[in-house]
């Protein structure tokens, strides 16, 4: 019979010199989990941290990271090592657009409170290390949780996600008193989306409460695999208490839970339906006009797509902050989209852009000082390859739709 209840132990009373800390205590399968809610910003945790492990005897450490955040965390020159074409190629590079922004954020923390967010969670690795102890990254990726949280909302709470992101490039003052509280307890993915997390629920469940589910999957996975009495967790404050309550709630296998919170939702075919079908309620448009209306007319519904769709493009790519050749490489390939519904303008005019603009050395270097402030975003050649594929296709976009309306009102 496992006994998954919250009890007191022999280890309470070292826990006492962390009393400020929040701190539990939860036996499951005959292991005793101590966890340790900790604040992302906190001196207080790091030092927390450091005495547990000091003064406790733990089989193993398990931290709140997932490997990619590991990865970043260890290695500070890990986006030397970044395959941008491949990223434009597979359709990633907003998922690292969003990872940027989200390290502009905590780099903007880092300045205002004078310690890196997450210090406590490398010491506890380097603790480990050093220490010779397993350490266990029980997180989910932030990747698979991002694409979740984003494909579980409506479109408004989508639009909310991405001027999260663009606030936490554009505004350099201090961090709001209200974030730091989030913070305080814990959790960094609420924080830099602490308006929607609150007002949606699937949000919240995508950043937070499935997060708390998947950690302790991982806990029990981990436990398994080897005989264990006692793990030291370090997670934020804010999924002490759910953490604490899925360790004792939790009856499926893990493995098969793991592979449920893993799965990415497919994205919904609505949108490229739309898209779809605004190409082909264009084009019939475009196609009645020369034949009801004569060649004068359909030439002028054709010059509208071209301007349109063309102008958007290179607008977008101008945006962005594009080599004059980018732009006119948007201009030229962004009416052309009926012959290559696969390939967004975007990715050819960030291919242009990394031909005439490649990214040295140095600029895979500065990337992650550099978009802490948003002049940045343009002038490091990798953050701005990213930005001119993204607005390359948003003006493509948007010169589609008003080609659409002008065309249809011509027609109609």
């Amino acid at each position: 019979m496992m006994d998954s209840r919250t009890v007191p132990t022999a280890a309470d009373a070292a826990d006492s010199a962390h009393a400020d800390q929040p701190l539990a205590h939860a036996m499951r399968d005959g292991v005793e989990y101590t966890l340790l809610g900790t604040a992302h910003v906190s001196r207080a945790s790091v030092a927390a941290v450091q005495s547990l492990i000091e003064s406790g005897d733990y089989d193993a450490i398990a931290v709140e990271l997932c490997d990619t955040r590991f990865r970043a965390m260890r290695d500070r020159e890990a986006w030397r090592n970044l395959d941008l074409l491949k990223i434009i190629r597979e359709g990633k590079a907003g998922m690292v657009a969003a990872n940027l922004a989200l390290s502009a954020y905590q780099r903007r923390l880092a300045e205002q409170f004078g310690i890196e967010p997450g210090a406590e969670m490398k010491a506890a690795a380097d603790l480990a290390e050093q220490r010779g102890k397993p350490l266990w990254l029980i997180d989910r990726e932030i990747a698979t949780t991002l694409k979740r949280a984003y494909r579980s909302v409506r479109l408004r709470d989508r639009l909310g996600i991405f001027s999260g992101l663009i606030a936490s490039v554009f505004e350099r003052g201090e961090v709001a008193e209200e974030e730091i509280e989030k913070l305080k307890q814990g959790d960094m993915l609420q924080s830099a989306f602490s308006e929607f997390a609150q007002q949606s629920e699937p949000l919240y469940r995508s950043l937070i409460a499935e997060r708390d589910t998947f950690m302790a999957a991982r806990l029990r996975e981990e436990s398994a695999k080897q005989p264990l009495r006692r793990v030291l967790v370090i997670i934020g404050a804010g999924h002490l208490a759910g953490l604490e309550r899925e360790l004792a709630a939790q009856n499926d296998a893990p493995q098969a839970m793991l592979a449920t919170l893993n799965a990415v939702p497919p994205a919904a075919q609505w949108p490229k339906l739309i898209g779809i079908g605004l190409l082909v309620a264009i084009f019939g448009a475009i196609t009645y006009a020369f034949y009801a209306r004569g060649v004068g007319f359909g030439t002028l519904a054709l010059r509208d797509w071209i301007l349109f769709t063309g102008i958007g493009a290179a607008l977008g790519a101008a945006v962005g902050g594009g080599h004059i050749l980018s732009v006119l490489t948007a201009l030229v390939v962004g009416p052309l989209k009926p012959f290559r519904p696969f390939v967004p303008v975007g990715a050819v005019a960030a291919a242009v852009e990394m031909a005439l603009r490649r990214p040295r050395i140095a600029d895979f270097e500065a990337l992650r000082d550099d978009v802490i402030d948003w002049h940045g975003w343009w002038r490091n050649r990798v953050s701005r390859t990213l930005l001119v594929f993204l607005f390359s296709n948003f003006g493509m976009m948007i010169g589609e739709w008003m080609a659409g309306i002008r065309i249809l009102n011509r027609v109609l």
